[in-house]
């Protein structure tokens, strides 16, 4: 056995990693690449920051150690590493497995910022009116959330922390969404919703792919890595909170109470949800790095799903076991569309997903903890940890009923 096959059995657990992949997900295919290089099966240590590999070849051990870096999300890249584990022959040289993997490390985003900023815009318009906001609301939130993620991408380029990023980022959506919002004000629009738009303008901000991967891997057993997952994501959530306390602070914004929704015809409130589902979904795809294909189809599985988990709810139905369907939906669904049309997995399950994450009652607690209103904080926190851990749970039975494995 030689030091090149360890070396690409890290890289290629480093790779994944890094680009948002669960860790149960990432062992099973390092499995699958160690016995294309005609290892054993190694025994895998995965964390957020480091992979650790201990690998038995005859009676001698090897045991190597390698750290991830800076967590990311790329699910073109997921995908291409997904398919380069399963295509191998049974026992591929390890010098052409380097040189793919430098191919795909070394591709390109597929989307520009002001791509990305655009897209992330309309869905924070979609978001807004999900959360039953009017047109007024609609549009401040996008013109907010696209300029929040223009200056999140600027920030990243120039390698300033996640944490540093988040912080600004937040600050700079809610208080572009203050200062449209007062200038529609004295141009005669009217704000019924406010609030609801205010918080749907940084909802791009939370660590949906975190929180969910975390809860997930905790599911399938995964707990080191699941823990530190969880906690960069929680961590993401207050930095986000606290720059929207800022702006909630010196714009004197009132959380609660909450408004009606705007009053829209049954049928056409049912039309306008599913064409911001789909909008919403195909944004959090885009902005995850999705191939094109993937990313309509995430669309249309957010659309389809997040319809089915609206219409439950309007029925009567409690938010989690709501949110446990549509995930679960999500799941079946994806997995067997991603066999036949060769799309990332990850996007089509993830993004969906990441759209049903009540991000309107997870900053509410944390901005009303903040503001010491410990009562309607609970109340909030309530609906976000169950409907979040629905969520994850509906992915894990979906898994269970339909094998990831092509």
């Amino acid at each position: 056995m030689s030091d090149d096959s360890i070396n690409m059995l890290l890289r290629f657990a480093v790779m994944m990693l890094r680009s948002g992949g669960t860790a149960i997900r990432t062992r099973e295919l390092v499995g699958a690449m160690a016995h294309r290089l005609n290892l054993e099966t190694p025994s895998v240590s995965l964390t957020l920051e480091s992979v650790t590999l201990s690998v038995y070849h005859g009676s001698e051990q090897f045991v190597a150690m390698r750290e991830v870096g800076p967590p990311g999300i790329d699910f073109r890249r997921i995908g291409e590493l997904e398919r380069l584990a399963n295509a191998l022959e049974p026992t591929a040289p390890p010098h052409r497995i380097a040189k793919e993997l430098a191919e795909i490390e070394a591709r390109a985003p597929q989307y520009t910022g002001w791509q990305m900023a655009i897209a992330i815009g309309l869905a924070s318009g979609g978001f807004a009116f999900l959360n039953g906001a009017a047109l007024p609301e609609m549009a401040s939130a996008a013109i907010g959330g696209g300029i929040g993620q223009g200056l999140r991408w600027w920030l990243t380029r120039r390698q300033l922390t996640h944490f540093g990023t988040a912080a600004l980022a937040a600050i700079t959506a809610a208080g572009t969404y203050v200062l449209v919002a007062a200038l529609a004000r004295r141009a005669g629009f009217a704000f019924s919703h406010y609030a609801a738009g205010f918080i749907s303008t940084i909802l791009f901000l939370i660590p949906g792919v975190s929180l969910i991967a975390g809860l997930f891997d905790l599911l399938q057993h995964q707990t080191v890595a699941a823990l530190s997952r969880l906690a960069y994501g929680a961590l993401i959530l207050f930095i986000v909170a606290s720059g929207l306390s800022i702006v909630v602070t010196v714009a004197a914004i009132e959380l609660l109470p909450r408004s009606a929704p705007a009053e829209l015809a049954y049928p056409l409130r049912l039309s306008l949800r599913a064409v911001a589902s789909f909008v919403a979904g195909c944004g959090f795809a885009m902005l995850f790095n999705s191939t094109p294909l993937s990313l309509v189809v995430a669309g249309i599985v957010a659309l389809a799903a997040n319809s089915v988990r609206l219409v439950l709810i309007d029925m009567g139905m409690l938010l989690a076991p709501a949110a446990f369907i549509a995930a679960l939906l999500i799941g079946i669904i994806a997995i067997l569309v991603s066999r036949r049309l060769d799309a990332e997995l990850m996007a089509i399950v993830t993004a969906p997903v990441v759209i049903m994450i009540p991000g309107l009652y997870v900053f509410e607690m944390l901005v009303l903890l903040n503001r010491g209103q410990t009562l309607e904080a609970m109340q909030a926190s309530g609906a976000g940890i169950f409907v979040i851990s629905a969520l994850a749970m509906g992915l894990s039975v979906a898994r269970l009923a339909v094998p990831w494995e092509s």
